[in-house]
Formats: C-alpha cells, sequence, structure tokens
C-alpha cells in the first residue's frame, strides 16, 4: 500500500492513515449503496421543512474538517439555486463564540453538523445555541459514529435525523481523511438536485479506485525535493478545499512543514511573501474553462519563480499544463467529463491525503499519532463552553 510493506507501516504508526486513505473508494460504494436506501426517506425530511416555510437557511458546522467539508460543499449548492433555500458554511467554532452574529430567532433553519466523533463540544455547544435562539430549528447530524453525543441528543426529536457513514470511515487515525470525504458525499446526495447516486457516483468511484494506486509513484518522486513549505491553491470551491489540503500537511508534519492555502487570484496579493527556494505550491484546476483561465495564469506565473516546484493538478491531460507544471497529476481516467469542481474535489483530496501520509514519514513523524505530547488530540480538548444565558 503506497509503496510501504505492512512492517514499515506498523513499525511507523501509520496504519490506520494508510489504509483509511486507501480505502475510500471501497468505504464511497457502501455509503451509496446505503443512502440508495434511505435517500427518499431523508429527502422527504428536508421537504417537507422546505414546503413548511417560506424561508429556509441551511448552515453546514462543523470544527476543523469538519467546517472545511461545509465551506468545499455550499458553493456546488448555491449553483443549484433551490429557490426558497440559502446554504451556509459556518464553523461551530465561530457559532459558539459568536453566536448572534450567525444564530437569526425568525429565519427557520437547518444546521447540519459535520461530526467524525460527534463529541466535539464546540459542535455539541453549536446545536445548543441553535435550540435558544431559533424559533423553527431543525438539525441534520451527519457523523460517522452512532454513539456520539450528536447522535444520541436528537434519538427522539422529531425535528432532526442522523446520517451515519459506514463504519469504516470513523477514522481512527488522528487526520480525518475517509471521514471527510465520506460526510461530504452523504450531504452532497441529500441535499443536491441532481441524481448523483448513479452513473455520476460510479464515474467518481471508477476514478478513484485508480487514483489511489497510481499516484503513488509520482509521489515518491516530488519528496525528492525536500520542501519545507508548501501552498496550496484554488477558485471557487477548490479554494476552500485547499484549506483542508494545507491542513492535512501541517496535521501529519506536526507543524514541521509550513503549510498554507490561498486562491488563485488572491496569492499575489501578499501571500505569495511566503515562497522560497524549498516551497511546493501545489495548484487544484478547475474544470470550468472561465475560472481555469486564471488558474491557468497563476501556473505561468509560478513556472517563472526561482527554485520552487509546482504541482498541477488536473481532470484530464493538457499539454499546456503539462508543459508548464514540473508534476501533473490527472484524476479523470473516464471518457465522460466529471460534472463539476466538487467532483474534482473528491479526487484532489485524496493526492494531499496521500503527499501529507509520505511527507510525514519522510520526516520521521508517526502519523497514526503525529502528536504524542498531547498538543494537539483526536478529539479536541481543554475547550470550556460558557452558558451564553448565565453570562448575558
Amino acid at each position: 500500500m503506497f509503496n510501504l510493506t505492512a512492517e514499515e507501516l506498523e513499525k511507523n504508526k501509520a496504519v490506520h492513515t494508510a489504509k483509511e486513505i486507501h480505502q475510500q473508494p471501497t468505504v464511497w460504494q457502501e455509503l451509496i449503496s446505503d443512502l440508495h436506501q434511505q435517500t427518499e426517506s431523508f429527502r422527504g425530511f428536508i421537504d417537507s421543512i422546505y414546503r413548511k416555510h417560506d424561508q429556509v437557511r441551511v448552515i453546514f458546522t462543523g470544527a476543523g474538517t469538519s467546517a472545511f467539508a461545509g465551506d468545499t460543499l455550499v458553493p456546488e449548492l448555491r449553483k443549484q439555486n433551490q429557490q426558497n433555500v440559502q446554504f451556509e458554511a459556518i464553523a461551530s467554532t465561530d457559532i459558539v463564540s459568536n453566536p448572534t452574529e450567525h444564530l437569526f430567532k425568525d429565519i427557520p433553519t437547518i444546521m447540519v453538523s459535520f461530526a467524525r466523533s460527534g463529541n466535539s463540544p464546540e459542535s455539541v455547544g453549536a446545536v445548543s445555541l441553535g435550540h435558544q435562539f431559533i424559533d423553527h430549528f431543525y438539525q441534520v447530524v451527519i457523523t460517522c459514529n452512532k454513539e456520539g453525543q450528536l447522535a444520541q441528543n436528537i434519538r427522539n426529536d422529531d425535528n432532526s435525523i442522523t446520517v451515519l457513514t459506514p463504519e469504516k470511515a470513523h477514522d481512527q487515525g488522528f487526520a480525518m481523511t475517509s471521514s471527510f470525504t465520506s460526510m461530504m458525499i452523504a450531504a452532497y446526495s441529500i441535499f443536491t438536485l441532481k441524481n448523483f447516486i448513479g452513473n455520476e457516483s460510479k464515474q467518481i468511484i471508477a476514478n478513484a479506485e485508480r487514483l489511489v494506486d497510481s499516484i503513488v509513484d509520482t509521489i515518491d518522486e516530488i519528496l525528492k525535493f525536500d520542501f519545507e513549505r508548501i501552498v496550496y491553491l484554488g477558485s471557487g470551491l477548490l479554494g476552500q478545499l485547499s484549506h483542508e489540503a494545507a491542513l492535512k500537511m501541517l496535521e501529519l508534519s506536526a507543524g514541521k512543514v509550513i503549510a498554507t492555502h490561498e486562491s488563485s487570484l488572491g496569492f499575489r496579493h501578499g501571500p505569495k511573501s511566503i515562497l522560497n527556494k524549498r516551497s511546493l505550491v501545489v495548484l487544484f484546476m478547475s474544470q470550468d474553462p472561465y475560472t481555469r483561465k486564471y488558474d491557468l495564469d497563476i501556473l505561468r506565473e509560478l513556472r517563472a519563480e526561482s527554485g520552487i516546484k509546482v504541482i498541477a493538478l488536473t481532470e484530464k491531460k493538457d499539454q499546456e499544463v503539462e508543459g508548464l507544471a514540473h508534476w501533473t497529476i490527472q484524476v479523470n481516467f473516464e471518457k465522460e467529463d466529471l460534472p463539476s469542481d466538487f467532483y474534482l474535489a473528491l479526487l484532489y483530496v485524496i493526492f494531499a491525503q496521500t503527499l501529507a501520509l509520505k511527507k510525514s514519514l519522510q520526516i520521521g513523524i508517526t502519523p497514526d499519532n503525529p502528536s504524542p505530547e498531547g498538543r494537539v488530540n483526536r478529539v479536541v480538548q481543554g475547550v470550556t463552553i460558557y452558558d451564553y444565558r448565565k453570562v448575558r
């Protein structure tokens, strides 16, 4: 797996992380099979709320990687223009610290909580504040842990549903990998107006199966360049995905690799200052022909920089891109184009996860627990949730 023996994975405490990255196509298949049996019920719940109110907010929330799932998903759902529905992504950390900026009494709201464990204090706190602030408050809990507090708290709540990912998606490694993509797929399946559970899901799984085994040789070649900084760039929802990609490197390298993110256009406006001769830039290229022009512009500019190396991820083979990037990663091996950048995001992140895993091992970090001293933890610790009513 990833050009690593079972003994190497065991010795370097990377078994869980490697397996959880590699298993994603299989987990997606199991998830979609489960959703196929339940989607009508889930959508019926959502549609009943839409019919009941003239206006509905749908807030995707979570902390860290769980928040980035919503950030990546919302632009795609907004494009589908669902009449009286406004999709937003707001981190649970922001809701908890500043509830009056995000929760409004008179606007019916569905809070969609992304949660691997379902026990993060901010996630539970955000829901509690939703009940306090909003007159018509509904919940969709998308979680990998049926025993988590979020799922348990709504067991007898008619205004809430729980959507469970397969047990395999309940990542045991420190970094969220298969849990991230599985929760995004679950949410998209429920809220999209398109028929995802069908040919489109088969297409994305087929590409993921091929990608997860084909990228490792290129990644091993990339790692010959001893980078100390990495920048992820993208436009639109791929710019949002770049936040998660950078976090994976930061987490799995225990902060030894400086990792940041920015939009393709925004990078010139100051953040480009981070580049030095040991920098790697990864560009998530859009398949939208208009947006792609801006991605190509920054790719041309970066290639002219001295010392840095550039990786371009793109849907299909592209001679111009291959001539500009030091390495080019193709993610769609099928004849048909993928429907949108959201589908690319699911494939692009597999590359980012795998690169972070391999870099972690290269610099002597244990990926399953990159912070054994406890600076950061698999489920966040040390958070105090204050009672809003008592403070006020």
